[in-house]
């Protein structure tokens, strides 16, 4: 198992401790041989001088690693209930750390934090170890999770407890610690709502933390409707983060979020720059709505040069003046189209004249005939034919164009044009 470095809270937070806790208070009445008495104190005080002589050599700080292990497993053994028992779990937990015995130094840490339930250096070990392994694919990963989050929720109900000097020191790393287990954890069980103020809590704490930041972005775009404001900004914080071997990947899905969006990969380059640069994040400009892309339509395009779909598109989507732009154009023009029948009677055929409305059999055209067409005229439905007809009236949802003066070509006119891309109505944001 990998070492896990908790240089703050696990080194120098413990070490600290440990110091502190290498000289208790023994009772006056029963000083050690050779030892002063302690002066009385809040201290913890040994009574038994053979404990307290025990407890002393266990954490000699001039031993190995290896030695003052021994000594601590030896001491817990002979004294299971001194009252010295925390303080030794912690300094083993800790100099199992040192000695990268990690799956010691997690067996302690269980110890240590069911005998002081509010012990935050265990607490924040265990949560970080467990969601961890999770993420880095451990088999038993949805047990961690949720011990990593347990453990997570523990440490920050005791956080307003703490009062230790070197503690209160790493409170805020400690905070990160906790929040990630327990974001992580309502993540991998889509539960947003809770894993977004949690992750991102983390994340401005600790912005280059691949880890906590793809997590955040994937959290922000699970959603429903997705976040794809801060979502897509935290995927592209992510892929600026992230191991060189999964950056590319990374900013691939950043990017495909973005035109999904965006409608468009215009200013992607500036975003993923400014999130390089760990800059202040940028805003992104959502798609065009679809009023906003027949005007450009319209801006584009004259009417008479536009095809049917694109015509079908603002006179469905564009604000009443591109309508009237369009409409005023061709109205009682004659045109020549292709369409596709889905009815007829003798005086008037339901056709489909777009691309997207043939795929659906559904009519989007009404061409009427001045006379009644003799029944060997009449195509058979689903049949494509050329003709002519002149645009009368419109209804704008569900679109259907009336034409009059309906006639039969007998040349073939261009089929229908697909639909571009634009002009299809973009995904709800």
């Amino acid at each position: 198992m990998k070492k896990i470095l908790l240089t703050v809270v696990l080194g120098v937070a413990v070490a600290a401790g440990a110091q502190d806790a290498t000289q208790p208070a023994q009772s006056a009445a029963q000083p050690a041989q050779g030892q002063p008495a302690a002066p009385q104190s809040a201290a913890p005080v040994i009574k038994d001088p053979a404990e307290y002589n025990a407890y002393v050599a266990a954490v000699d700080p001039a031993k190995d690693a290896n030695a003052k292990i021994s000594g601590l497993e030896a001491f817990l053994t002979q004294y299971p209930n001194s009252i010295m028992k925390n303080q030794a779990l912690e300094i083993l937990m800790s100099t199992y750390q040192q000695a990268n015995n990690s799956k010691k130094t997690m067996e302690t840490a269980t110890k240590l934090v069911t005998a002081d339930p509010c012990n935050e250096r265990g607490l924040a070990l265990l949560a970080y170890f467990d969601r961890v392994m999770a993420q880095n694919g451990d088999p038993n990963a949805p047990q961690l999770l949720a011990d990593g989050k347990k453990y997570g929720q523990q440490g920050e109900d005791c956080l307003p407890k703490v009062t230790d000097p070197e503690l209160l020191k790493s409170k805020a790393q400690m905070d990160g610690i906790f929040n990630a287990a327990i974001g992580i954890a309502d993540l991998q069980g889509k539960d947003y709502t809770d894993a977004i103020p949690a992750l991102r809590k983390t994340v401005d704490a600790n912005p280059t933390d691949f880890s906590v930041v793809y997590p955040l972005a994937l959290a922000y775009l699970g959603q429903t409707p997705p976040d794809y404001q801060n979502g897509i900004w935290f995927a592209a914080r992510a892929a600026a983060v992230a191991p060189a071997a999964a950056e590319p990947q990374i900013e691939k899905y950043a990017r495909s979020q973005y035109v999904k969006f965006h409608a468009g990969d215009d200013g992607w380059a500036d975003v993923l720059a400014a999130a390089k640069a760990n800059s202040a994040q940028v805003p992104i400009k959502p798609a065009p709505t679809p009023a906003e892309q027949a005007h450009n339509m319209v801006v584009a395009t004259p009417p008479d040069k536009m095809d049917f779909a694109t015509w079908e598109f603002v006179l469905s989507n564009g604000a009443q003046v591109d309508q009237d732009a369009v409409w005023n154009v061709i109205k009682g023009k004659p045109v020549q189209m292709n369409g596709t029948v889905i009815s007829t009677t003798p005086t008037a055929f339901q056709l489909a004249g777009s691309s997207d409305d043939i795929d659906a059999k559904k009519a989007d055209i009404t061409l009427q005939f001045e006379e009644a067409l003799p029944a060997k005229m009449i195509p058979k439905d689903g049949a494509s034919f050329d003709f002519q007809g002149e645009p009368a009236s419109y209804t704008p949802n569900p679109f259907m164009m009336t034409m009059e003066k309906g006639k039969l070509l007998k040349a073939a006119a261009p089929a229908a044009a697909k639909k571009p891309p634009v002009h299809k109505k973009p995904a709800a944001q």
